[in-house]
């Protein structure tokens, strides 16, 4: 017998209250805008200073908004657009789940862009400062799919100890690989960034945090994927690379063309 462990089936609802049910899910977005709002209130006074804490109070509302209209628009466009132009109204159907980082990056990135126009903020500068906030979010995210039982990993070798029976995908032992990247996209990732951070001359140009950010997760979920089972409804696609793995090719070019080209600029004044 080759020991595996059971999946604890969490009930993915964590508390009603009365017609109103609280999902796991749904507690991992609320915390994790919650956290990275208060730290992003620290982080954006240190100099050289990127806005104030109360520009940073307002901003949580367009983030916020990003996130969800961004993540779910993600999840229609890049997953299953011919399944949703089928069922136009399943769109709006956010509690049955389906949401996409990328969409979800591509929402706050213009969430960003249109708020530092508006209340004349460094862009760079104010997006580096969230970029160290946005691994927090991640792997809470990554803990609630846990919770859910969702996104498994793919079969796992006989030999692995942690190897985990999720009763959705049968009775095949597979990596618990949404821990793993909650390990990847969320603790290191954090780790990294917030380290970064803590020097003055790394905040001091302007884009290098936010190309860090975005070649450091690029490389953590090409890392994560290739424990994950693909998408039934997608499968492996181009020379056996998964959606995930090719949609993160254009952020790890992204980040080190920003990192290239904070490297070159001369830093901000403190």
């Amino acid at each position: 017998m080759i020991p595996v462990l059971l999946f604890p089936q969490f009930d993915p609802v964590l508390v009603h209250l009365g017609p109103l049910a609280i999902r796991w899910y749904a507690l991992a977005y609320i915390v994790g805008l919650v956290l990275g709002w208060r730290l992003l209130r620290r982080l954006v006074l240190a100099p050289p200073s990127v806005a104030t804490q109360e520009q940073v109070d307002d901003f949580l509302t367009w983030a916020t908004l990003g996130v969800v209209f961004g993540g779910r628009l993600g999840y229609v466009l890049f997953y299953q657009p011919l399944y949703f132009l089928a069922h136009p109204l399943e769109i709006i159907a956010v509690w049955q789940g389906g949401m996409s980082f990328h969409g979800g990056a591509l929402g706050v990135t213009t969430a960003v862009i249109l708020f530092a126009r508006r209340e004349r903020l460094p862009l760079l500068g104010f997006a580096d400062r969230l970029a160290v906030c946005v691994p927090i979010g991640l792997g809470l995210g990554r803990i609630a799919n846990f919770i859910n039982g969702e996104l498994w990993g793919r079969p796992a070798p006989e030999w692995l100890p942690w190897a985990m029976v999720f009763p959705a995908a049968g009775p095949v032992p597979r990596h618990p690989s949404q821990l793993y990247q909650a390990g990847l996209e969320g603790i290191a990732l954090f780790v990294l960034l917030y380290g970064l951070s803590r020097s003055t001359g790394v905040r001091a140009r302007p884009g290098l945090l936010s190309g860090a950010f975005l070649a450091a997760y690029a490389v953590a979920r090409i890392s994560g994927e290739f424990f994950r089972q693909p998408d039934a409804f997608l499968g492996y696609l181009w020379a056996g690379a998964t959606m995930g793995q090719l949609l993160s090719l254009p952020m790890l070019g992204a980040g080190l063309a920003l990192m290239l080209r904070a490297a070159r600029r001369a830093p901000m004044a403190a």
